[in-house]
């Protein structure tokens, strides 16, 4: 019996170096299966406050459309402190694309290299797909994503806007104009350049779409008649027609059967949404389905828009993609929250259509020839175009009627905001470096010799 108590002494030392042994051997198993799991499964968290880190969904969509694995190569020295910031950038288009392929290409060490893709500065990166190539010598997530969406696209469309009578300007950044639809264009590959009637004898042919604002004044003679030509030879024409005069533009309106309604889209449901005039409008698709409202989950607003009857040119096919609300009506008189309809002035109850979409085929039935005609043309311009469902829409007509594609890019990165410290603040970070955190590291170390005296004692 007296051997008993002796085994139990004898394991009761080795008591603590087994729970030790055991915790070591559970430590080393975690490790070793927390890098299993992370090499297999590769998750992260943006904790910045705009989410700075992480793609946006637009980026996100264009990678889900690659077909084919896209190659970008950097030209810079991998271990240089360029070469590890662009490869931290481009970390998180690896993590939504594994199939991205990175090459570092040092330009000192492979010059032919850098001769060949047209290097100019450190830090440059070629892009390559579907033997498409781009160039990129400025690096943030909308210049990336839109060579990437150039790069998906083999065509570039030139899309032609009038100009030369007071029409909305391509490159324009006053509210009013559509500068920022035509960056939006540029980024994406499309040729998108000012054209003055007055100074050519004919729409360039290689012209795949003609856009078309309200002139302040009266076109000179000749002009529509080109218009008409461009038409007759199967162009496409997008027709911003606001409310107001035609100003030279009736022969164009006659050719396609067109019938304007006088006055201002009004719809007092507006003022019941939280408007501050019923001359903004929701406007929602119309109950058939059409390509121009496929991509559209949020109704457009329309800010003084004209209504059209549903008439047209017995040649042209036409569909009303979008229509006003049911109360609605066109206005002819002041505009004021306790207006009414008033039939005998000629003003007409809605729904009523607000784009028109003609189309038609050629004698061989191979091309169809596309117009839209819509009664407001705010909805693209700068102050309007990132409203609502006014970007789907604008990007659904381009679509729609030059015969390419426009993708949705991320927004411009902002500025970084300056960190800007009053004279408090300045007071307070420098007695808490100087004075609290030196305070607390004493009083840290005098407690722990507190508690050792008194185990000591």
């Amino acid at each position: 019996m007296s051997s008993l108590p002796r085994l139990h002494a004898l394991l009761k030392r080795f008591d603590r170096p087994l729970a030790d042994g055991v915790f070591l051997v559970l430590l080393v198993a975690l490790a070793i299966a927390t890098g299993w799991l992370s090499a297999r499964h590769d998750h992260y968290w943006d904790w910045t406050s705009g989410n700075s880190n992480s793609l946006s969904v637009e980026s996100r969509q264009l990678l889900a459309q690659l077909d084919q694995p896209l190659r970008i190569t950097i030209f810079a020295a991998p271990e240089g402190a360029l070469g590890r910031s662009i490869e931290r950038f481009l970390a998180r288009y690896v993590q939504a694309h594994p199939g991205l392929e990175l090459e570092f290409v040092d330009p000192r060490r492979f010059p032919e290299r850098a001769r060949d893709a047209q290097v100019r500065v450190d830090g440059q990166l070629l892009i390559e797909y579907h033997d498409r190539r781009e160039t990129l010598a400025r690096l943030d997530e909308h210049s990336l994503s839109a060579a990437i969406a150039r790069l998906l696209e083999d065509r570039r469309p030139w899309v032609a806007v009038i100009e030369g009578h007071g029409e909305r300007n391509i490159d324009g950044d006053a509210p009013g104009e559509l500068g920022r639809l035509g960056h939006e264009l540029e980024a994406q590959g499309f040729l998108a350049r000012p054209l003055d009637l007055a100074l050519v004898s004919d729409v360039p042919i290689n012209t795949h779409l003609v856009v078309l604002s309200q002139p302040e004044i009266a076109l000179f003679p000749g002009e529509v008649e080109r218009l008409i030509d461009y038409l007759d030879r199967g162009g496409n024409l997008l027709w911003l027609l606001d409310p107001g005069p035609l100003n030279g533009l009736e022969p164009l309106a006659e050719q396609l059967g067109l019938k304007p309604l006088p006055g201002v889209l009004f719809d007092p449901e507006s003022l019941e949404q939280g408007a501050i005039t019923p001359t903004l409008a929701q406007v929602h698709a119309s109950p058939t389905d059409h390509p121009l409202t496929t991509a559209l989950t949020q109704p457009a607003l329309f800010h003084g828009a004209r209504a059209f009857a549903a008439e047209h040119h017995a040649d042209w096919a036409l569909a009303t993609p979008l229509v006003s609300g049911p109360r609605s009506w066109n206005e002819v008189g002041r505009i004021e929250a306790e207006s009414y309809r008033d039939e005998v002035v000629g003003e007409q109850a809605g729904p009523l259509p607000l784009l028109l979409a003609l189309t038609r085929s050629d004698t061989t039935g191979e091309h169809e020839q596309r117009v839209a005609v819509i009664g407001d043309g705010d909805f693209m311009s700068n102050a309007w175009i990132n409203r609502a469902g006014n970007r789907a829409l604008a990007f659904a007509l381009i679509d729609w009627l030059s015969g390419a594609r426009m993708h949705p890019l991320p927004p411009q990165a902002p500025a970084p905001a300056a960190l800007e410290l009053d004279d408090g603040r300045r007071l307070l970070l420098g007695a808490g470096s100087l004075g609290v955190i030196p305070g607390l590291l004493l009083g840290a170390w005098l407690l722990i010799q507190w508690r050792r005296g008194r185990r000591a004692a």
